[in-house]
């Protein structure tokens, strides 16, 4: 009875049926892995780069409402309806209305650039600066920028699944800037 029990553990040890079937479903599950973070972190991209579209259409949008320079400046203390305006503009586009204006935009001021390059705040919205000196430019004329931020709720296409999955990443934030004069 025990060289029996031996017997079938030794031929079962030795036999190499269905091994090939194993071993491919083993590299098919890796594989299948690698595509989903390849399709998830693409959707990433794809949605992170629809959201950078949609706040530089609500920046847009806010120049053209208030196009009137001269009696429209600053825009979000004179140009009625900017915010409904940039919300409309921002939800019109591939992500609908999962896109949302970011709590205390559109924001507005008067900036210059400054040597390094960059924009300076140079001045409130209450008093514009007569120059750029502030910013190291005093040769320049600051002008009236507007931020416009907005913010999309991201869910990961394969919860506990992927890399994107356990970045925790919950939502998509993009900045964009626009002169208005």
């Amino acid at each position: 009875m025990l060289w029996h029990f031996k017997s079938t553990v030794h031929s079962f040890y030795r036999d190499t049926r269905g091994v090939a079937a194993i071993e491919m479903a083993l590299v098919s599950m890796m594989l299948i892995l690698g595509v989903l973070n390849v399709v998830d972190f693409g959707m990433y991209a794809y949605k992170k780069m629809e959201v950078a579209d949609a706040a530089q259409v609500g920046a847009q949008t806010a120049w053209k409402t208030c196009d009137n320079a001269s009696t429209m400046l600053p825009a979000t203390q004179k140009c009625a309806g900017l915010n409904a305006a940039i919300t409309t503009a921002i939800q019109s586009m591939s992500l609908g209305t999962g896109v949302t204006l970011a709590a205390g935009y559109p924001l507005e001021g008067y900036y210059c650039v400054n040597t390094s390059g960059a924009l300076q705040v140079v001045g409130s919205l209450s008093s514009k600066p007569v120059d750029c000196t502030a910013a190291g430019n005093p040769g320049l004329t600051p002008g009236d920028y507007i931020q416009v931020a907005v913010t999309y709720k991201y869910a990961s296409l394969f919860p506990n699944l992927t890399v994107m999955a356990a970045l925790n990443i919950s939502s998509i934030t993009t900045t964009s800037w626009m002169r208005l004069d």
